[in-house]
């Protein structure tokens, strides 16, 4: 019964790794309108590895949930749930980013040829979050309250822009997307995000009363009201208002 909870976590390991494999099966294909304007498209679309990874994010809460529930929380368990985070939320993230980054080049002129050197920043993100899991491991005080935004909430905000691309019919988001100042922007700021010392609130329930919990209902809330109206563009959204609202809180606590 005590390795329940680990079979859990391997399970999350195994979701990163399809993710992987999904991603690296996506070749970049290269197509003409009829007045010859050049059109980029993948067609194993990489929306599977955002599932996989929304999969990795559900079993990576309820491992802890269920080493609670069987009372069979570990050492091990600890160091093999960060293990598995790190190919779930930070290395299959980052391999989205640089099939993204990949796609941005295509679209500029002889950018297939582009050298692999504006691709490598992609990695600088799993590097973050492999070094924000390692200070995890060894900091005893983040039980209610993360120092750094937490590893799995990057790897699912960066897992909804392939179902952000495929699902959206603005082409100023797509232009976005594929706009490798942009990506590399987006790198640098979650990668900044990780390895900070930023007071994150972490999202368990100390208890059930409404006074104690009103942010996470807050955040419950718009991620409903902003799915509603944004469908996967809500994301963005939620995670904007998760780092912005856990900064409000270090303010009005200090």
């Amino acid at each position: 019964m005590k390795q329940i909870p680990n079979l859990f976590t391997l399970l999350n390991l195994v979701f990163g790794c399809l993710a992987i494999t999904v991603i690296l099966q996506n070749g970049i294909v290269i197509q003409y309108d009829a007045d010859g304007s050049q059109l980029i498209d993948i067609p194993e679309k990489i929306w599977m590895a955002s599932l996989f990874i929304g999969l990795a994010g559900i079993v990576d809460f309820l491992d802890g949930f269920v080493a609670r529930l069987f009372k069979a929380s570990s050492e091990m368990g600890k160091q093999l749930d960060s293990l598995a985070d790190v190919v779930s939320f930070c290395v299959a993230p980052s391999m989205i980013l640089y099939q993204f980054l990949r796609m941005g080049l295509a679209r500029e002129e002889d950018g297939l040829n582009a050298s692999v050197t504006w691709l490598v920043p992609a990695f600088v993100l799993a590097a973050a979050g492999a070094w924000r899991l390692a200070k995890f491991n060894i900091d005893e005080s983040q039980s209610y309250g993360f120092k750094g935004v937490p590893t799995p909430a990057v790897g699912l905000l960066v897992a909804s822009f392939p179902l952000i691309y495929w699902n959206n019919h603005t082409q100023q988001v797509v232009d976005i997307l594929f706009n490798k100042w942009f990506l590399y922007a987006v790198i640098a700021l979650l990668s900044w995000l990780m390895v900070s010392n930023l007071p994150i609130m972490a999202l368990k329930f100390k208890d059930y009363s409404l006074g104690g919990n009103w942010p996470k209902i807050l955040l419950l809330a718009v991620a409903l009201v902003s799915g509603f109206l944004f469908h996967w563009l809500a994301v963005p959204i939620v995670f904007i208002v998760y780092i912005l609202l856990s900064l409000l809180l270090k303010k009005s606590t200090s």
